[in-house]
């Protein structure tokens, strides 16, 4: 009864994909951005989808239920504070640019060999962040269907593929709501489900109560101020969040949309905490081997919840796996080939490159899924790994002329140096097993976990400062606005 509830929403996210179809009308800059036609309420709505997946849910849920309220609490609040940080300095900015992509950006602050370095590692990261929706969908498939784990991951990516290659950016909009009306209701339900029945509690220790976990490295705070740094600061550079920045139909309405998804994600997402601290309780020792809002939504829950929350997660996935699917693949088209030129967003070819580009993606995405089969963890290290390399970049090259190429690329390399380095002998990824690449030594401890991410960018930021003084001003300026997505940036 479940899986028939969920699959009728889908059939409906389906539809409004494909009906998505024919708002694009063969035209590029409808495909990549809608038209830059999307108001305030549809882009925070986007921009809420990407906290609300079940990568982000699930994660977070986990997280709370295994190490305390603040580790899980962590993922929301960290996308609410950049989200919040992109609406205060950088929405109206970035729009006001014209640019299509983060990257165009970079290419046009710093030059093309930025964009080509800043193209390559947003993909490169994203590719680890659509592997971590994949393996919260394959889980929900396994977990309620029977399917082999690697079966279900294999069987989502044609689904996605199939309503972003032929609606692009309006595909992510119309999902977007639909899983929106249906997560609202969802979550809201599941709130009062637990407040009336079972009732909020916590474990010992593991409390909202339990400070300890944000001042005790023991109890995990420096992971959990990790979580709260790279995925407030790294999602400043996200491609995805960006180009629905780029989609609003003017700065104004971009900054709004960013004051409306900070406040959202707060209201909706953290409580979520409580929810899986109550399920510690609720389920007992049944939660072992799945993740623990599965259990609570598969075994204890009245069905009709389960199927709003269910779909709402899968929906959430969905749109947040389209739109790194988009993502990606523009960047890929756009910036790093060229395909159409220096005016790639009004190219004729650039659609057809784009959709085709979707596919190597969505196969980076499932190797990492099938290598890495964890939930939350993918969504922070993504973010990790861009706070290291082009945060401090990004930041600075907004708002100080000073700094070049050749700065960028010092402060990316020693920063990705540093995080890589570490990550690679470091036993465990923000608190767990690290089975995506790690070599054994006696060198590192699991004491280092956390604190690498600060090192990380304080180095990045000491490299790019030091060599942006040292060498001469650069001649390259910030770049300013245009009269429309397809011209080029005029400096000031």
């Amino acid at each position: 009864m479940i899986i028939t509830g969920v699959a009728v929403c889908l059939v409906v996210l389906l539809g409004a994909g494909f009906y998505s179809t024919r708002k694009v009308r063969g035209d590029t800059g409808n495909f990549l951005l809608a038209g830059r036609s999307l108001g305030a309420p549809v882009i925070a709505v986007l921009l809420m989808s990407q906290v609300i997946d079940s990568n982000a849910t699930l994660g977070s849920a986990d997280l709370s239920a295994a190490f305390g309220f603040w580790a899980g609490a962590a993922m929301p609040l960290g996308i609410a504070v950049s989200v919040l940080l992109v609406g205060l300095f950088f929405a109206k900015k970035l729009r006001a640019t014209g640019v299509v992509t983060l990257p165009e950006y970079f290419g046009q602050r710093f030059g093309r060999s930025t964009e080509i370095t800043a193209s390559v590692l947003t993909v490169v990261s994203f590719g680890i962040l659509l592997a971590g929706n994949l393996v919260a969908l394959g889980y929900l498939l396994e977990y309620f269907l029977g399917l082999n784990y690697t079966i279900a991951v294999l069987v989502i990516i044609p689904f996605v593929l199939a309503y972003t290659m032929a609606g692009g950016m309006f595909a992510s909009v119309y999902t977007g709501m639909v899983q929106f009306a249906v997560m609202v209701v969802g979550i809201i339900s599941l709130l009062v489900w637990v407040a009336a029945g079972p009732g909020f509690s916590s474990p010992e220790g593991l409390g909202i109560g339990n400070l300890g976990q944000l001042t005790d490295p023991a109890q995990g705070a420096a992971i959990n101020w990790a979580t709260i740094v790279a995925l407030g600061l790294g999602n400043l550079v996200a491609i995805d969040l960006m180009q629905r920045v780029f989609s609003a139909k003017s700065p104004h309405a971009a900054q709004r949309a960013c004051f409306s998804a900070a406040t959202g994600i707060l209201l909706l997402c953290v409580p979520l905490s409580f929810v899986a601290l109550a399920a510690v309780s609720i389920v007992g020792d049944s939660a072992a081997d799945a993740p623990i809002l599965y259990v609570l939504l598969g075994q204890y829950t009245p069905q009709w919840l389960s199927i709003l929350v269910l779909s709402g997660l899968v929906t959430a996935s969905l749109t947040t796996i389209s739109g790194i699917l988009l993502s990606t693949a523009t960047v890929l088209v756009r910036n790093i080939f060229r395909v159409g030129g220096e005016h790639a967003a009004m190219s004729s070819d650039v659609m057809k490159a784009t959709r085709w580009a979707m596919l190597p993606m969505a196969a980076l995405g499932a190797i990492v899924a099938l290598r890495v089969p964890q939930t939350g963890i993918l969504l922070t290290l993504t973010f990790d790994l861009l706070l290291a390399s082009l945060v401090v970049p990004f930041i600075l090259g907004l708002f100080w002329t000073r700094g070049d190429g050749v700065a960028v690329a010092a402060a990316a390399i020693v920063g990705i140096g540093v995080r890589v380095g570490f990550f690679v002998l470091t036993p465990t990824i923000y608190g767990v097993d690290n089975t995506l690449l790690y070599i054994p030594n006696d060198l590192v401890s699991a004491d280092v976990d956390g604190w690498t991410t600060f090192l990380a960018v304080i180095v990045s930021l000491m490299v790019y400062v030091g060599v942006a003084l040292v060498r001469r001003p650069t001649p390259t300026p910030i770049p300013a606005a245009t009269s429309g997505p397809e011209k080029e940036l005029i400096a000031v």
